[in-house]
């Protein structure tokens, strides 16, 4: 049945059931939309077809598992301005997931289980300290020790932990996990296509500290996460090497090089080096009278340096695999990646056209 998807589209669409009945030139009535949302009934395949169009979405979308849902996605305070935000974000992380779920089922991988320690969720209890010691233990998990991640989104991707790009507005991410009857919960990031590439970064870190962490009501979740993200990369270890224990002033021109190793934004630096006492609240504030001068404090936040964001791109891995293996059609493969099946033939030639949806 397609009840919950077709709500969820119109939702994500702003459009009233009397107005989807209109932008389907009243092929059916709104009562009848109505009764297909509460899977009293269900459309024939014309109807279904201009209600995917009308909606801007597709026929196997509306289609899809409708016992995929997502789990723990709770929009922060503030997040979104309206409901109709909240579910077109909800429906293109839906229709992605469904897609990526699917070819993981056709190649038979197990991934749908992050590599989680044995001791996540870490709890921080009494201080926002202790994201610092969660960090460097997921860290030691995965065994990477201190140095700078190179590309955060495929470290992440290879540990199970979906990540999708797209448009969010002025918001930077979210987290939440997803799954149904057949699939254990599956973690993913949501980040904002449109950022810089280091707020990407700071961002994704930020909503792994929400999945790795417990966090008490007592502490500040934001803040906690935000001290996780900064600590996971940018540990304390491998700050104090190459910035020093004590710093009475660090100049913009060591931070933008401190910027390109550690793929973070100069601001995080700065925050990073008095949360780990290198710098004096007097020289913090010092610095970012001098970032408010530049313009880095206010929309669009664009620093020095800045650098383009790290595309994930395992879903398009996988499905080029299980194409060049005959495991899928190329039908099945322009499907799944929404493209037209004129296109595969580019993908397969390392010449991809633009894609229209995330990933």
């Amino acid at each position: 049945m397609i009840g919950r998807r077709l709500k969820l589209a119109r939702a994500a669409a702003g459009l009233s059931l009397r107005a989807l009945a209109g932008a389907i030139s009243h092929r059916v009535t709104a009562q009848a939309i109505g009764k297909y949302e509460r899977d009293e009934a269900m459309p024939g395949s014309a109807v279904l077809i201009a209600l995917a169009d009308a909606l801007h979405t597709t026929v196997d979308y509306l289609l899809g598992d409708p016992e995929l849902v997502l789990h723990d996605l709770e929009f922060r305070k503030n997040t979104f301005t309206s409901k109709r935000d909240e579910a077109q974000v909800e429906a293109t992380v839906l229709s992605h997931l469904e897609r990526y779920l699917a070819i993981e089922d056709i190649l038979h991988l197990p991934s749908a289980r992050w590599d989680a320690p044995r001791d996540a969720p870490y709890p921080v209890l009494r201080d926002v300290v202790e994201a610092d010691r969660a960090a460097d233990a997921l860290r030691r998990h995965w065994g990477f020790g201190y140095e700078p991640i190179p590309n955060l989104v495929e470290l992440l991707e290879g540990r199970g932990i979906k990540i999708f790009a797209c448009s969010l507005g002025s918001v930077g991410g979210l987290a939440a996990r997803a799954g149904d009857p057949g699939h254990a919960p599956v973690p993913f990031i949501v980040v904002n296509a449109d950022d810089w590439g280091e707020r990407q970064r700071f961002t994704i870190g930020h909503e792994l500290g929400h999945i790795a962490l417990d966090i008490s009501r007592r502490l500040d979740a934001e803040r906690v996460a935000h001290r996780f993200s900064g600590a996971f990369l940018m540990p304390a270890d491998a700050m104090w090497l190459e910035v020093g224990k004590h710093r009475s002033a660090i100049a913009l021109g060591e931070l933008l090089a401190l910027k390109r190793l550690f793929g973070v934004s100069i601001q995080a630096l700065t925050h990073r080096c008095r949360d780990l006492g290198i710098i004096s609240q007097a020289t913090y504030q010092r610095l970012f009278d001098e970032f408010a001068r530049l313009g880095w404090r206010s929309p669009p936040y664009e620093e020095y340096g800045a650098f383009s964001g790290e595309q994930p791109n395992r879903f398009n891995r996988l499905c080029l695999r299980a194409l060049a293996e005959g495991a899928i059609s190329e039908s099945k493969a322009a499907e799944l990646l929404n493209i037209g099946i004129a296109d595969v033939d580019l993908y397969m030639q390392a010449t991809p056209p633009p894609l229209t949806a995330t990933g």
